[in-house]
């Protein structure tokens, strides 16, 4: 079980960790555009990118099944918000990929820890 908790934490910043310091291929890989604002990117380091990267720190440090779990209840936001995407913006294989790594980490993260 401690191992799956390592795991899910170190998805949370290595993902983080492209979307904090990577912006652009960030950007890219999410089909998103650069605008004449610096902004995008900004949410990009920070939503994306940095908060995944302190959600993983953080349970790492806490280190309880409580913080785990809270890991798993983020990961089930970001697949919620993605699974309302593909219900009311239109499908895409791409989409399809991230609700279900986003959803696997949530359900892994939860079924460990409660």
């Amino acid at each position: 079980m401690d191992l799956l908790n390592y795991v899910f934490a170190a998805l949370s910043i290595g993902l983080g960790c492209f979307g904090w310091l990577a912006p652009a291929y960030t950007m890219g890989a999410l089909d998103l555009t650069p605008g004449q604002s610096s902004m995008g990117a900004s949410e990009v380091r920070a939503s994306v990118g940095a908060l995944f990267v302190g959600l993983g720190v953080g349970v790492l440090i806490i280190g309880t099944p409580e913080a785990y779990a809270m890991l798993g209840f983020a990961w089930a936001g970001a697949a919620m918000g993605r699974g309302t995407s593909l219900i009311l913006d239109g499908q895409s294989q791409k989409k399809w990929i991230y609700f279900g790594v986003e959803a696997a980490v949530a359900i892994g993260a939860l079924w460990v820890n409660l």
